[in-house]
């Protein structure tokens, strides 16, 4: 017997905070329909004072704040998978689903994922964050409940028009719709863009269908049943459509990025895609951003050979490329969120003459490693990699980490791969890179970039810039920008007094014959970067010292990121510290080397 006053499931749920009474799923669904657009609004202001503090993905969360709550009405999580596609949207989700308290340490060390994460929630079945997976996931999850009994369970995987333009999106509808008894439930959150509008031929056709001037349904040829379009800000119409059919269906919503905040409703460059928020942001440290000296280089060269062009895959602005884009549209491809496409068409770009620079980060390269390896350097392609984002970036977490790409591309024959330390090298690099004849790479991290650092002297292509003199015994190689921690870490070594070169490779594949022969010559070599270390520099310049030297091998120490992990987000100052590749961790090192010889 329930005791009088006790709460029923059926009994409404209307207090006037609204938003801190919803602690799961069954608290949502005992909100009444007439409250919701109260929910969606305290929803709203609590994701824009929230993320303002932490950054994060402002944009995209609060264009679907009602699908968002339309879904976990209608479908019963976990035990209904939800799976979101690319995963930045999936603030609203965590706050329904049990996290609202947790939400002021969205992004940091220790604290909420940015994307969804199996560690915080049942409700997080799955930890993409790269986009257009979701398809995949859903038809695998589908197979596995038919073929265990579970067929109770209903999968539903949240899709934007820019993860459509992903090739994996249309290799998962092409076996969705082929299984009519697989009750997979597409929600489409169409709001007609990425971080930018959307790109392509899909854009034109989603568009045709929100006006109803599409001469077919792709959708429909495909196999599905088709539902919508829908408004995406209408909880009460989301629900009807989400529930409708108990087969492949797909569900158009449309949905405006950054619904319901005026400052992203007006923001035509990405409606506040992403926001940095007052305790996500790093102080300048004496240099210039990355990505924006980039960009005027790229520009430059552009007005000075006119056969560079330039290739995106839905990241015009986050890659730099704005400028090149102004000075010349017809000489920039943005081929959407598809790397595999953009690389292989950046093959057909060299092989027609043309000189590609293919701009994209480097976490996302990984997913076209058979392009640049079977299509690019097969041929000897002379396309320039330029990866933005590389080593550790910070916040967004173990998805978004640029730590693969030099062991990656270690592999490649041909590759030539430049890790510039300050923006000055930088602008140098680039124009090596697109003066090579074949596959070369430019990788430097997110953020602002140390004090220009002056060479001392040339060892070949690498440059010393602190020691350096006879009487060394100790060789520091930083990797990029890990090059300022180095010098400062050399002058206090000095201290313990231990003379210290520290040299900067500037280009880390393949090995340079000319710096082996002078790192033999030391008694401790120790290389500094914030790749995995598995096949990255450390590791080259260890096996070239052992075919140089033989059994008088120098003591060799590789300071990198973990071997066999993942890492996890923080800032990329905490992250470098807690891994012993700031200043401190060199000290350290060479120190500890030092004693045990």
């Amino acid at each position: 017997m329930t005791a009088i006053g006790a709460p029923t499931e059926l009994e409404p749920l209307i207090p006037t905070d609204l938003l801190a009474s919803v602690r799961s799923p069954d608290d949502l669904r005992r909100v009444p329909p007439a409250a919701l657009p109260e929910l969606a609004a305290q929803i709203r202001a609590e994701l824009v004072r929230q993320v303002s503090t932490t950054g994060g993905h402002l944009g995209p969360n609060l264009g679907v704040v009602e699908l968002t709550i339309a879904l976990h009405r209608v479908f019963r999580s976990p035990h209904d998978v939800i799976v979101w596609d690319t995963g930045h949207q999936a603030y609203v989700h965590k706050m329904l689903t049990g996290r609202l308290d947790a939400l002021g340490t969205l992004r940091s060390a220790g604290g909420l994922s940015g994307y969804p994460s199996r560690a915080e929630s049942a409700h997080d079945v799955v930890e993409n964050s790269h986009a257009s997976t979701s398809l995949a996931y859903a038809d695998g999850l589908a197979k596995a409940f038919g073929l265990t009994g579970r067929c109770d369970r209903r999968v539903v995987a949240v899709v934007g028009d820019g993860a459509l333009t992903g090739g994996m999106c249309w290799e998962a509808l092409n076996n969705l719709g082929a299984a009519p008894h697989r009750p997979v439930v597409v929600v489409l959150n169409d709001n007609g863009r990425s971080y930018g509008p959307t790109a392509g031929q899909v854009a034109v056709h989603l568009r045709g269908l929100r006006e109803g001037t599409a001469a077919g349904n792709l959708f429909e040829d495909l196999g599905f049943a088709y539902v919508g379009p829908v408004e995406g800000h209408d909880s009460a119409a989301l629900e009807r459509a989400a529930a409708a059919l108990h087969h492949p269906v797909v569900v158009h919503a449309v949905t405006r990025k950054g619904a319901g905040h005026p400052p992203a409703e007006a923001d035509e460059a990405d409606r506040q895609h992403t926001v940095s928020g007052t305790s996500a942001r790093s102080p300048r440290r004496g240099g210039a951003d990355w990505t924006e000296v980039f960009g005027d280089e790229l520009a430059r060269l552009g007005h000075e050979r006119a056969d560079i062009v330039a290739v995106t895959a839905a990241m015009l602005r986050p890659t730099g490329l704005l400028r090149f884009a102004r000075h010349f549209p017809d000489r920039v491809f943005d081929v959407g969120i598809a790397e595999q496409h953009a690389v292989a068409s950046a093959a057909g770009l060299a092989t027609g003459g043309l000189h590609p620079v293919v701009a994209i980060y480097s976490t996302f390269l990984n997913r076209a490693f058979d392009q640049v390896l079977m299509d690019a350097a097969l041929h000897r392609s002379a396309i320039t990699f330029v990866l933005d984002r590389a080593g550790i970036t910070g916040p967004d977490g173990p998805s978004h980490h640029g730590m693969w790409d030099v062991s990656l591309f270690g592999l490649v024959p041909g590759a030539r791969v430049a890790a510039p330390r300050d923006t000055a090298q930088l602008r140098a690099l680039l124009r090596a890179c697109v003066a090579y004849g074949g596959p070369s790479v430019l990788r430097f991290p997110r953020g602002t970039s140390s004090a220009v650092l002056p060479a001392r002297a040339r060892w070949g292509e690498a440059e010393v810039l602190a020691g350096g003199g006879a009487e060394a015994e100790v060789l520091v190689v930083p990797v990029g920008p890990l090059a300022g921690a180095a010098v400062e870490a050399a002058d206090r070594l000095a201290g313990h007094g231990l003379a210290v070169t520290i040299v900067d490779p500037r280009w880390v594949h393949p090995i340079d014959l000319d710096l082996v022969a002078a790192a033999a010559r030391h008694r401790l070599v120790v290389t500094v970067e914030d790749n995995a270390p598995s096949g990255a520099f450390g590791e080259t310049l260890a096996r070239a010292l052992r075919e140089h030297c033989g059994s008088s091998t120098p003591q060799l120490r590789t300071l990198a990121l973990p071997p066999g992990r993942f890492v996890a987000a923080g800032t990329r100052e905490e992250l470098l510290s807690s891994f012993g590749l700031d200043a401190d961790g060199i000290v350290r090192a060479v120190l500890d080397a030092s004693a045990r010889r």
